[in-house]
């Protein structure tokens, strides 16, 4: 068994990969506001919120819960920073 230092270690690490994700997410969520304002669109869709949230790649089913979960928070946040777009 890994030690807690290891493990804590192995986090660190995906936090890292998962926030330059999320900063290129936000990127193209900036672009989408653009689009979306343009067009007249409104920044919320349920549709294609659940789309997303429906074809997730789970592997492994436990955690298929707290994978959308997280998904849907990131989607709120992208909604919440859509809004503050100018």
């Amino acid at each position: 068994m890994e030690n807690l230092e290891t493990l804590r270690s192995q986090i660190d690490a995906l936090d890292a990969e998962i926030s330059k994700l999320l900063e290129r997410r936000l990127a193209l969520v900036s672009n989408i506001s653009k689009v979306k304002k343009t067009a007249g669109k409104a920044i919320y869709d349920p549709a294609r919120e659940q789309e997303v949230i429906d074809k997730l790649p789970v592997e492994n089913p436990e955690y298929a819960y707290p994978v959308a979960d997280t998904f849907r928070d990131i989607m709120r946040h992208s909604r919440d920073f859509q809004d503050k777009q100018k």
